[in-house]
């Protein structure tokens, strides 16, 4: 018989996102004239620039033809698209970051879970708590996180390093034996951004002890505040411990044309070993590469025109965060993030824990949010609500709230 990866064995119940859609699939089977506004999962709803429709029909037409037909795009992705992400994320902003060192993928979650595959069974991680369920799931599958414990909400081989009001969201350096640190900022799920020297406190800790940054920028589109870092390549000595992950789905809206990339820059090595080419041969054995007309879409987010778009359309979810942050605080919520970022936290009302919330704003309100304990133990107690909904649905949900 074949033997099975029994680490699958090991994970928490289902995944927190597919747990929240057969709550509601449930309610709503048992009440269908009831009208819900989904406020959960970080889905876009604008539909996608005209810049980028564009785009994807001219590469359709060349789809077309057999003389600009494509076929397998190259490993890393077309250098068309590589040089304009290097120009415009990262020259702009003064990081030294060459196309050559960027790996084009189709998506930031992907890259989020497999980046995982570049470390030994024994590394140790070290995430921030409450943060993105993926990053621990995907070392769990991989058999790295030792023994999950259903009381305390933890992995017995995980550094979790808490994100509370008390420390304004920002985690501290994970100790001594830490090899491999999952950062986001700003964060999914509080909405709360590292400022540049809280995380250059991380680059100088990585460097001096020889573990690797994993850097989620999936939000750094919505960052307003001037001290916050759009990448971690703005801090001195990144290169030679970071590797970051960047995606199209929030600052464009290709949640549904699937889009991102990672940075591996060619200084970083860790044994020896160069991870900018284990990542390469990674990369060009299990991936075939992002289709042509996607990777033209993504070079028309760069374009003049595409970014005055993106920008109109962040912010209307900017505007969004604001109605949500208002309204509750206002209703008397304690209310975190919403202003570099599309993602609300809030503090339970009345001690309710972070299910019993769900339900109650389910089953009174017809609202779905997302239960702040499904990212690690430092959110219970919280619930994360996101600005991507329309701005009516948003507005309607506040107003259920305040009454």
């Amino acid at each position: 018989m074949a033997p099975i990866n029994e680490n699958f064995g090991k994970l928490p119940g289902s995944y927190l996102f597919s747990t929240v859609a057969q709550k509601v699939a449930a309610y709503r089977a048992a009440h269908p004239e009831a009208k819900i506004i989904r406020l959960g999962i970080g889905d876009v709803t604008q539909p996608l620039a005209p810049a980028v429709i564009r785009a994807l029909h001219g590469a359709v037409d060349e789809m077309g033809r057999a003389e600009s037909f494509r076929g397998y795009a190259p490993d890393k992705g077309y250098d068309f698209l590589r040089e304009a992400i290097a120009k415009a994320d990262y020259a702009a902003r003064g990081c030294d970051i060459s196309a050559d060192e960027i790996f084009v993928s189709d998506g930031a979650k992907s890259d989020s879970a497999d980046i995982q595959e570049l470390f030994g069974p024994d590394a140790v991680i070290a995430v921030s708590d409450p943060v993105y369920p993926v990053y621990v799931d995907s070392n769990a599958l991989a058999g790295r996180c030792g023994t999950y414990d259903p009381a305390a909400g933890k992995w017995d081989r995980v550094i979790y390093m808490p994100c509370t009001a008390e420390n304004g969201f920002a985690p501290d350096l994970p100790g001594d034996g830490a090899d491999m640190i999952y950062l986001c900022s700003p964060n999914n799920p509080t909405g709360m951004a590292m400022t540049k020297d809280q995380l250059q406190r991380f680059v100088d800790y990585a460097n001096r002890t020889g573990a690797v940054i994993l850097f989620d920028a999936a939000y750094e589109a919505y960052i307003q505040d001037e001290n916050i870092p759009h990448s971690i390549y703005e801090c001195e000595g990144a290169k030679t411990c970071a590797i970051e992950l960047r995606s199209f789905s929030k600052n464009a809206g290709f949640t549904g044309l699937r889009l991102g990339c990672a940075v591996v820059p060619k200084d970083l090595f860790r044994g020896g070993a160069s991870l900018h080419a284990m990542w390469a041969r990674r990369h060009g054995t299990k991936f075939n590469g992002a289709p042509y007309i996607v990777q033209r879409a993504g070079e028309a987010v760069y374009s003049a025109e595409g970014q005055a778009q993106m920008k109109e359309q962040i912010g209307v979810y900017r505007r969004n965060a604001k109605v949500i942050l208002d309204v509750l605080t206002a209703a008397g919520y304690t209310v975190y993030g919403g202003v570099n970022s599309p993602y609300v936290w809030l503090r339970t009302p009345e001690n309710m824990t972070s299910w019993a919330f769900f339900d109650w704003l389910l089953e009174e309100k017809n609202i779905v949010g997302t239960p702040g304990s499904g990212f690690g133990p430092c959110g219970e107690g919280y619930f994360r609500l996101t600005a991507f909904g329309t701005y009516e649905d948003s507005a309607e949900a506040m107003a259920r709230l305040a009454q």
